[in-house]
């Protein structure tokens, strides 16, 4: 039985050259990563605090977020609290009303993609433009993100330059990487320039400050925020920290995961309305839950909540390197995307926990010891139970399963197997043997291990 994902990953997969850019561009961010943890010799314990500090706010929730509200008001900000997808947008959408806004900039926020702010204020007339380049690139395109922190790296300068020339007017043909960045920068400060409001989402939020903390390379962030009367930052409720002790902690890992640097351009901090003589500015945070709280339910899932969203597990995934960010049925694709789609509703991406070869190796970067390789091994042993069970891997379970259970039958198939090794490709090769598609079978040894172990087992007793 083929899955959405399996299907879209085949026809990814007839690409080549794309295929193979795409693992090369993406194992190079993890190599960088490995020589960024080699260079700090407390790594695993950076790690292990940020694990502890994570369980520890999951587990207080409700302390840290009531305190982050009162140290927010207290800052001048107005605290608004969302359920869910509908009422976030709701509120960012009244806000915007009541202050007349026609022009709406924002920076990268993979909470607004999960809750669909944007198509959300563009129907309602709200002319809403993202001003992180990738995110740019991928609006004017109309395309979705395939990576939490390179959104757009899947795309082509060649398409790039294409795009632009259409929407803003560059020389027909020119791709160079400067001079397209160059022209998106002059396109994006009219827009910083000319917006009615701004907002920005958040990577960290400070309990004990009521800070919202921003981690970016471009600056978008801040030339959003700084021109406008009304700003807005909104972020889900998994990312506050208690201290500025903790963001330490994750500052310092965050982008060393992510992308391999030591620290991201610009980390700002966003407290309060910036305070003007005769101003009348006003910022706004909305703190959103959208199904996190029913994470906390979930024993063998909670850890999930630990994600700081740095994109590690992505770069390091044999088969998110190989088969695209747009295989994936969920927004977010790659291990935490497959567990994160499994909690809100297991129905509808289960097909995901295929796109997963066990091999742990997102468990062992992850900078906040997200056991998300686990996780999606527990998540295949509930799949029969939802009857979306694979029924070919339930045969050959079965079949396997006789097999071992009698020694005899296992003794024949050992000794039948290396007639595979000269049997004609166009009979092993069949359309029934997945395995075979894209790769050989291995060559069975000419003499199995319980052979060789009887045979050493009798010399021995000879001696």
């Amino acid at each position: 039985m083929s899955t959405k994902h399996s299907i879209a990953a085949e026809k990814y997969l007839q690409d080549r050259e794309k295929v193979n850019h795409h693992n090369a561009t993406f194992w190079g961010v993890r190599v960088k990563r490995d020589k960024m943890r080699d260079e700090v010799p407390e790594w695993e314990e950076l790690r292990q605090m940020a694990h502890d500090y994570k369980m520890y706010t999951n587990s207080h929730l409700d302390e840290m977020l009531l305190q982050f509200e009162k140290n927010a008001t207290k800052n001048g900000a107005i605290v608004h609290w969302a359920k869910d997808a509908e009422e976030y947008c709701q509120i960012i959408y009244d806000i915007l009303k009541s202050h007349g806004v026609k022009k709406f900039v924002k920076s990268k926020s993979m909470l607004s993609e999960e809750c669909g702010l944007d198509p959300y204020l563009i129907e309602r007339g709200i002319d809403t433009i993202e001003t992180d380049l990738g995110e740019r690139i991928l609006q004017l395109m109309h395309l979705a993100p395939s990576h939490v922190v390179m959104p757009a790296l899947h795309v082509t300068k060649e398409q790039i330059g294409k795009c632009f020339e259409k929407e803003m007017g560059t020389e027909p043909g020119n791709c160079d990487p400067t001079y397209l960045t160059h022209a998106a920068r002059r396109n994006l400060r009219e827009h910083f320039l000319n917006a009615d409001a701004a907002m920005t989402g958040g990577n960290f939020a400070v309990a004990s400050t009521g800070d919202v903390v921003v981690c970016t390379n471009e600056g978008n962030a801040d030339m959003g925020m700084a021109h406008p009367k009304l700003n807005i930052s909104a972020f889900g409720i998994e990312k506050i920290v208690p201290n500025m002790e903790a963001l330490g902690v994750f500052t310092r890992l965050l982008a060393r995961c992510g992308t391999g640097q030591p620290t991201t351009t610009y980390t700002s901090h966003f407290r309060g309305p910036r305070k003007e003589e005769g101003d009348d500015r006003e910022y706004h945070i909305i703190i959103v839950d959208n199904g996190r709280s029913d994470i906390l339910g979930q024993p063998d899932h909670v850890k999930i909540l630990n994600c700081i969203r740095c994109g590690a597990c992505m770069n390091t995934c044999p088969v998110y390197r190989r088969t695209g960010g747009y295989s994936y049925t969920y927004f977010i694709p790659g291990p935490i995307g497959i567990n994160l789609g499994m909690v809100h509703d297991p129905l509808k991406y289960y097909d995901n926990v295929s796109a997963c070869s066990l091999c742990l190796s997102c468990s062992n970067v992850c900078p906040a010891k997200v056991d998300l390789g686990e996780q999606v091994y527990k998540w295949r042993q509930q799949l029969d139970s939802w009857g979306k069970a694979d029924k070919v891997k339930k045969l050959m379970s079965k079949g396997m399963k006789v097999l071992f259970e009698h020694p005899s039958m296992f003794n024949a198939a050992m000794w039948a197997g290396p007639m595979l090794n000269i049997t004609p490709r166009c009979i092993k090769y069949i359309s029934l043997n997945d395995y075979g598609k894209g790769r050989d079978l291995p060559d069975f040894a000419s003499e199995s291990f319980n052979s060789m172990w009887k045979k050493h087992k009798v010399q021995e007793d000879k001696k």
